[in-house]
């Protein structure tokens, strides 16, 4: 997902998006586990995606405390 992307979102729809994020990473690591995946670097692009939304939600409440929103 493209940060641009991320940055349209609202941030209940991050939160939300963050969620499935991370349903989607315990099921990769868990396939991983039993059985192997066909491509193992989803992972760090999941990781990499949950990452990115948490700086987004950060960076937005910092500026609420702010007040610059």
């Amino acid at each position: 997902m493209k940060i641009n992307k991320i940055k349209e979102m609202s941030s209940p729809e991050l939160e939300k998006e963050l969620g499935e994020l991370k349903t989607e990473l315990f099921k990769l690591k868990f396939t991983l586990a039993t059985n192997g995946l066909d491509n193992p670097m989803k992972i760090k692009e999941v990781k990499k995606d949950i990452a990115r939304i948490n700086t987004v939600l950060t960076e937005r409440k910092i500026a609420e405390k702010k007040g610059e929103i």
